[in-house]
């Protein structure tokens, strides 16, 4: 995978910015026009993922390059990850907002790569700009549309009966992990969270697994459904859930 493929050699402002819209146009298509083929193609049950745009306005959602360090900055790797652990709007925005951030980042690197000077810079941020960020053009085509049916949509009306039950249950490191290795222990989690579901999935199989708490709406979900271990857990001091994460930049914009 070649993040690189049409990238200007020894260009001017206006040819990093013409490599910039294009780039920006590639992924608009995709969490727009293409998104249902986009989001089919970010399977959680895959290795990490990015989008990439390329200046002939193509995308592609594949694993990241292999060379090490890239030839230019990489897309933010492992969406396909949070794809379900989150509501589908929110994710959208996440993805959109991580874009606006690369295309930058891509856009800087050629100016310092090639020594775009004060001025130069100046100009090509003005430039780009001018035009809409991609999460800009993403939340406009989401307030126009509401929701769309998710895989999480389905259990909202089920978190606010679960969230009060979630933080009683609340206790020291419980609050990270529902899985012991005591079996008595065990036993009284199957009893307690037998009603439970898991905020992402609004499922409440696999009471004996490992679950976890997040600490900002107090919903518990299945470790696997937002691909946090135990070993994982132990590491973790306060975690927040893929919608929490992400809740004050949809707050600002919606």
């Amino acid at each position: 995978m070649e993040a690189a493929v049409g990238a200007p050699s020894n260009p001017s402002v206006e040819e990093v910015f013409l490599d910039f819209k294009g780039r920006r146009a590639a992924i608009v298509k995709a969490l727009t026009i293409d998104y249902e083929d986009f989001y089919q193609q970010c399977d959680p049950g895959k290795d990490d993922l990015c989008l990439y745009g390329f200046p002939n306005q193509e995308w592609q959602v594949h694993l990241p390059a292999e060379e090490v360090p890239a030839e230019i900055p990489e897309p933010v790797l492992g969406i396909n990850f949070a794809r379900d652990g989150m509501a589908e709007r929110d994710w959208v925005c996440f993805v959109a907002a991580h874009s606006d951030t690369w295309l930058i980042s891509v856009a800087m690197f050629f100016g310092a790569r090639f020594g775009f000077d004060k001025t130069d810079r100046d100009r090509l941020f003005d430039m780009m700009n001018d035009l809409p960020t991609i999460f800009e053009a993403v939340v406009g085509k989401v307030k126009k549309q509401g929701k769309k049916k998710s895989p999480v949509s389905n259990h909202n009306n089920n978190k606010s009966k679960s969230n009060s039950k979630k933080g009683s249950e609340s206790q020291g490191n419980y609050s990270k992990a529902m899985e012991s290795k005591e079996e008595d222990y065990l036993e009284e989690e199957e009893e307690e969270h037998g009603e439970t579901l898991c905020g992402a999935c609004g499922e409440n199989d696999d009471v004996a697994g490992f679950w976890i708490c997040c600490d900002i709406c107090q919903r518990w979900f299945h470790g696997k459904c937002v691909k946090i271990t135990r070993a994982k857990a132990d590491y973790i001091k306060h975690y927040k859930c893929p919608s929490c994460t992400i809740k004050k930049l949809v707050n600002c914009s919606f």
